[in-house]
């Protein structure tokens, strides 16, 4: 309740905000599906992610009502159950210094506390793998094969940590490793934790009840298989997740980014080189002599998990997203919090200036490019859109718009709360971004088909395929940085993860051979509407309604 309680408070500004991205595109739609009575989304297409946690929310609808309110105090709630299984994992490891003051820590790193209120199955996944592995340490079998197979139902990616740990326990057996091992217990009075060293050899009930959660997985896909003929989603998911990121070069460069979402991004980087300076200290003496560490087999099992975990995923999943490592940062945050609380005196201030640091990167942009989701910079977004979309629907209830998803969901979906009544599939023109290359293509279709539909030269019959185009930032382009003028790795990440650059609204604007009638900015996003200008100016006048 103590965890639900923060939580919420702290994200008071944020629960009326409306769908976000991945939200508007893909879970919520999906989650509503589920709700009229369908596992399988029909109003979207189908990436086969398991349905745990959309039936939570389902389930909050149900008996709260559909709003953007209830749906992110659901998630809250689920962010709250995950910070309570990750203190009892630092419990279990640590004592209850290090284990309250890791969740904390934990709580305000920027990407957590953001996706605690998005209906997103990442964070709710993660912290069922915290109870997991609590589980694990702790050698309850059945409580572990539960939480881990309630993991790999929230998302498909959770059941990477059983199979890691499967690894690494088959490791530790062929090389004769028993001590990588023990068997860890949380102090009944408070202090440390109880580590057993008759119990360092894995059990082979435990190796025998790793894979056990492959099961509950396995038959949603054979349903979801014998429900749309497909597997692991789409055919264009698939493409996307898995096909078309096995490139040797790829990979290596996903697993460099993937290091660095672990390690320092989003000013986690104060924390870990604070850690790596406290290791020039020797340990400190409390009341009850030495500080203890986490000990070096448990230690060796996280990192474990941490380099599998990243490695699978820097072969798979087209989008290299922050919140795909929210299973093995806190598992770093508690590492570091430890050793900064045991070879530091001040390790109260050390651990403030991190918070500190955490805190201001959630309202202070990056200077490298990164997800609108992982800061506050997805609240800009939204109120940007909202105020665009409104403006958009008032002038031009009935003309045809030029825009790019996610907005074009936006426009035709008002359960999505950006417009009040739903525009017109027929009225949507969708290209797949605003570079030079796609709007170029657009203004050239557009000139072809008032071409091929005019009567006589100067014809007022003359029209284009838009009337209005709605141009967005879908990728936020950080300041000027000594980056840009490495070609190689411009080349690299258009080519591997679908780096491109907008072209501003003024520059839309000429492309299109429009009038740029609204653009507003906020934080390296922007949005804009622009007029498309025709040989009949009336024609465009009868698009707009009075105001």
């Amino acid at each position: 309740m103590l965890f639900a309680a923060v939580l919420i408070g702290s994200h008071i500004p944020l629960l009326r905000l409306l769908y976000f991205w991945d939200e508007a595109g893909y879970y919520v739609p999906a989650a509503r599906d589920l709700l009229a009575g369908s596992l399988i989304p029909h109003s979207t297409p189908s990436n086969a992610h398991p349905p745990l946690v959309l039936t939570w929310i389902a389930l909050s609808w149900k008996i709260f009502g559909f709003s953007p309110i209830v749906t992110r105090s659901a998630m809250l709630l689920l962010a709250a159950f995950s910070l309570l299984g990750f203190f009892r994992l630092a419990r279990t490891v640590s004592n209850a210094t290090v284990a309250a003051t890791a969740t904390l820590v934990t709580a305000a790193y920027p990407v957590f506390f953001v996706q605690s209120s998005l209906a997103q199955v990442d964070l709710p996944a993660a912290g069922l793998i915290f109870w997991g592995l609590e589980s694990y340490l702790r050698r309850k079998l059945w409580a572990m094969v539960v939480w881990f197979s309630l993991a790999a139902l929230a998302k498909e990616t959770a059941i990477l940590i059983p199979l890691a740990l499967l690894f690494w326990q088959g490791l530790s057996l062929i090389l004769n490793k028993p001590q990588w091992f023990c068997h860890s217990e949380p102090a009944s009075a408070g202090e440390e934790p109880v580590v057993r060293r008759d119990a360092a050899k894995a059990s082979t009930s435990q190796f025998l009840s790793l894979p056990a959660p492959l099961l509950p997985l396995a038959l949603w896909y054979a349903y979801h298989y014998a429900r749309t003929g497909f597997v692991f989603g789409n055919p264009e998911f698939f493409r996307y997740n898995v096909q078309g990121t096995l490139h040797p070069l790829r990979i290596f460069l996903a697993a460099l980014l993937r290091t660095w979402q672990a390690v320092g991004y989003m000013n986690l980087y104060v924390l870990t080189i604070a850690c790596v300076l406290a290791m020039w200290h020797s340990p400190k003496e409390d009341s009850i002599g030495k500080k203890q560490r986490i000990d070096p087999a448990i230690q060796l099992t996280f990192l474990a998990v941490a380099v599998l975990y990243g490695g699978a995923l820097s072969a798979i999943g087209g989008a290299v997203l922050a919140r795909y490592m929210l299973p093995v940062v806190p598992l770093v945050i508690l590492v570091c919090v430890s050793t900064i609380w045991r070879r530091l005196r001040p390790w109260k201030a050390v651990i403030a200036v991190v918070v500190l640091a955490f805190i201001a990167a959630l309202f202070v942009n990056p200077p490298y490019g990164f997800a609108p989701e992982d800061n506050l910079a997805y609240r800009d977004y939204i109120r940007l859109h909202q105020q665009a979309e409104t403006l958009l629907l008032a002038r031009y209830p009935k003309a045809r718009v030029l825009t790019a998803w996610p907005a074009s969901g936006e426009l035709t979906q008002p359960s999505l709360g950006y417009v009040p009544r739903p525009m017109p599939l027929a009225q949507i023109v969708q290209i797949e971004d605003f570079t030079a290359e796609h709007l170029l293509a657009a203004a050239a279709d557009a000139r072809s088909d008032a071409g091929a539909d005019s009567s006589s030269e100067g014809s007022p019959e003359v029209r284009s395929r838009f009337d209005v185009a709605l141009v967005f930032s879908t990728k936020y382009q950080p300041p000027p940085n000594m980056f840009d003028r490495w070609h190689l790795w411009q080349e690299w990440k258009a080519r591997y993860f679908g780096f491109h650059r907008d072209l501003t609204p003024e520059a839309a604007a000429s492309v299109l051979g429009g009038k740029l009638v609204h653009a507003d900015h906020r934080r390296g996003q922007w949005v804009g509407i622009i007029e498309i200008q025709k040989i009949e100016d009336a024609e465009l006048g009868s698009l707009k309604s009075p105001l």
